[in-house]
């Protein structure tokens, strides 16, 4: 990042920000402000959903709603023109961190704010499950198939629980992977 560059956060409605991002793109290239708009982005982490015992591996928006810029700086302070662009771009609600919406100038994001972001982006994939300690359920693959029990422990780290199941006519504890099992009601 170059001292005369800057990350500023646009607000947008949830669900638009690529729309935003490609008008904005389109908008910057129309009225030759390349070198004073640099990047636009709409940070994304992959998360693993597990539906029907199976892996799914899907993006999601880190900040639903929100779109980064990073727009040219003079003497801490945004570009007038660039800031003009952007926040006259359709679908761009106002820049966060300006006390009143589109008539303040906006506050950039620290270096430490924007590296925490982009590393967010840039993590492999995390497991979302919605799996807790104490949901029945049955187990759906492996060794253990169409066996029923509790979970007693979830690690997202490892993507697995270990679930308590009756063999032999005792509750033995054994570790599954979340595409393993399917949360039923008890």
């Amino acid at each position: 990042m170059q001292a005369d560059r800057k990350w500023f956060v646009i607000n947008t409605y949830s669900g638009y920000e690529e729309r935003v991002r490609e008008n904005l793109i389109r908008r910057v290239e129309s009225m030759g402000m390349e070198d004073r708009i640099f990047h636009v982005e709409v940070p994304e982490e992959m998360v693993v959903d597990y539906k029907d015992g199976k892996r799914v591996e899907r993006p999601r928006k880190v900040f639903p709603g929100y779109v980064l810029v990073e727009m040219s700086v003079a003497g801490g302070k945004i570009d007038d023109e660039a800031w003009h662009v952007v926040r006259n771009t359709p679908g761009v609600t106002s820049f966060v961190g300006s006390s009143s919406g589109a008539v303040s100038k906006p506050t950039p994001l620290s270096p430490s704010e924007v590296r925490k972001i982009f590393r967010r982006s840039a993590q492999k994939a995390r497991a979302q499950v919605d799996f807790e300690a104490g949901d029945h359920v049955k187990v759906i693959g492996g060794p253990f198939a169409d066996f029923a029990g509790d979970i007693v422990e979830v690690s997202h780290e490892r993507g697995k629980v270990k679930v308590t199941v009756p063999v032999f006519g005792r509750l033995t504890p054994v570790e599954l992977e979340f595409s393993q099992i399917q949360k039923v009601a008890k």
